[in-house]
């Protein structure tokens, strides 16, 4: 990006009303942006949350927030970082501050007044630029040519950035799959992996959510079989397939979707066991759990296809299990299957799930108490055995086929076999 480009962009980034406002609030303290708004500014990539570093204490920064009408929030007041919440918007303001004792998970810190020291503790070279009030850009680590060369590089020493931070290993990989091009940086990687039985302190909150983030972002195929390689995803405790989550990125690639829990499921899970081993590892919730272990009920039946399913199993998998379920384990076996990510009979199939409403079956239990079954365990076997029945008939609703099914599932012998779905 060129000079004028440059401040083209740091103009647009200043210029929010919000961010305004809080400058003319703490009018009198040195303040800048800082971190992933500068990077994403000059990237021309949407900007999430904007921080703020002030050379001043938590304190003073409280006081004229107060005073300017501005809602103070003490987020992180240990660490100096309050959050400054007005107009609909929200900033987190963090005093300079250096480390004075790190674990690998916490840091002692100190405040200061040195937005340079204050830059260079921090993680990648990328992340260490900030902008004044004025527009003026700094830069003390290099990360202006990373960012030209697309390269995402530790501050100083890449094992003394990672032995302050273990996560950082995981946000290596993460910005080298939003932000990189080309291969990771030799040396970054090389820390990552002398470092990597740090990642069993850090809790699996954290883990599960840096984890998504790498799955979400644009490299995540490259970056994600290079962690494999390194033997970095051992904390999954699955062996991972990286080969069909590549296949299963160029199938969203080609819908134009993202979807990281999918993605998740493409590179370690083969079971409902997995499901469960996955929520719990990686703290997911309920709801993502939920959906895993709907997928990995649903995929066994079509495990082994080289083409899609035909629309009678399409139809049984949406009564069974429902769309959401139906539509990711047609994802995951197209993507083991050689099918082109773009294949047409994959994505009519899709469609037809899109499409088709889940069949409503035209009995229940009343219809069998009717035909004389007790109610108790062989209803439940009775209800079991007509539901079967109903699907490899082709889910019919005309009341005469619907009544000799009810009659046939009444009246089978209590040890017949409840399942007997056509194959491919």
């Amino acid at each position: 990006m060129s000079a004028p480009d440059r401040q083209k962009a740091i103009a647009a980034l200043l210029a929010r009303p919000a961010l305004q406002k809080l400058f003319r609030a703490l009018a009198g303290e040195e303040i800048r942006v800082v971190g992933g708004a500068v990077r994403n500014a000059l990237l021309g990539e949407d900007i999430a949350d904007i921080d703020i570093a002030a050379a001043a204490l938590p304190q003073a920064i409280a006081e004229k927030a107060e005073k300017a009408g501005l809602r103070v929030v003490p987020t992180g007041i240990e660490h100096g970082t309050l959050t400054l919440v007005f107009d609909g918007a929200h900033f987190e303001v963090t005093s300079l501050r250096e480390d004075v004792e790190t674990d690998g998970r916490r840091a002692k810190v100190r405040f200061g007044r040195d937005f340079a020291t204050d830059a260079l503790r921090r993680d990648f070279t990328i992340n260490a630029l900030s902008v004044d009030a004025q527009g003026e850009l700094y830069d003390y680590a290099g990360g202006l040519d990373d960012l030209a060369a697309r390269r995402v590089r530790f501050i100083g020493v890449a094992e003394t950035r990672i032995s302050e931070d273990f996560l950082r290993i995981l946000r290596f990989f993460r910005f080298s799959a939003a932000y990189g091009s080309g291969p990771l940086d030799a040396e970054g990687f090389k820390a990552c992996v002398a470092l990597r039985s740090g990642l069993r302190t850090l809790s699996r909150e954290r883990i599960g959510a840096e984890t998504l983030k790498i799955l979400a972002a644009k490299r995540a195929d490259f970056v994600i079989e290079a962690m494999a390689r390194a033997g970095l995803l051992e904390y999954f405790g699955i062996a991972p397939w990286p080969a069909r989550m590549t296949r299963l990125k160029a199938i969203l690639d080609a819908r134009g979707a993202r979807d990281p829990l999918l993605m998740l499921a493409a590179l370690v899970l083969y079971s409902e066991a997995d499901a469960e081993r996955l929520a719990d590892v990686l703290r997911l919730s309920n709801a993502q759990k939920r959906r895993l272990l709907a997928l990995a009920k649903t995929l066994p039946a079509w495990r082994g296809a080289n083409d899609a399913p035909e629309p009678s199993l399409l139809r049984e998998a949406l009564f069974l299990h429902g769309l959401q379920p139906a539509c990711d384990a047609l994802a995951l076996i197209q993507a083991e299957s050689p099918a082109d990510p773009q294949d047409e009979g994959f994505a009519h199939a899709e469609a037809f799930l899109r499409d088709t409403p889940a069949p409503r079956p035209p009995f229940a239990a009343s219809d069998l108490i009717a035909r004389g079954v007790a109610q108790g365990s062989g209803l439940g076997g009775a209800l079991k055995r007509l539901q079967a029945l109903w699907i490899r008939a082709g889910f019919p609703q005309d009341p005469q086929t619907v009544a000799r099914l009810i009659d046939e599932a009444g009246t089978a012998p209590q040890h017949e076999s409840l399942w007997t779905r056509p194959r491919h």
